[in-house]
């Protein structure tokens, strides 16, 4: 499941992934992914919870879609992402892959959540 998260600081946007995200809901998410790529800033607090089990049916392949697409057309746009999870394969995979993420990006657990807020807003 994927929704979006309320009490975000201006200019952030945040949003939380659970279960197993299937393409169908990834294709759901893709018009509000498709307003947040028309600013000229990018900040996102995206929160992987402890029950997120990966994709299901299609997920993975939408996912990559939308993703590499939001990177090749807003790359100078993205600045600061922060990735708030306590699942240590999402942290070491983000410390393998997080040099291909435009802007920057930080790691914090769930009990952060206010911190990582803070700083992609800053």
């Amino acid at each position: 499941m994927i929704e979006l998260l309320p009490d975000m600081p201006d200019g952030v946007t945040g949003f939380r992934v659970s279960g197993r995200v299937s393409g169908q809901e990834m294709r759901d998410f893709k018009p509000t992914m498709e307003r947040l790529l028309k600013s000229d800033e990018i900040r996102l607090v995206e929160v992987i919870t402890e029950d997120y089990e990966g994709f299901g049916p299609g997920g993975l392949a939408e996912d990559l879609k939308m993703g590499i697409g939001a990177l090749v057309r807003n790359h100078s746009a993205f600045k600061r992402v922060a990735v708030v999870t306590d699942k240590e394969w999402i942290a070491h995979t983000l410390h393998a892959l997080g040099w291909m993420v435009p802007g920057e990006i930080a790691l914090f657990s769930e009990a952060e959540l206010d911190r990582a807020k803070q700083w992609a807003a800053g």
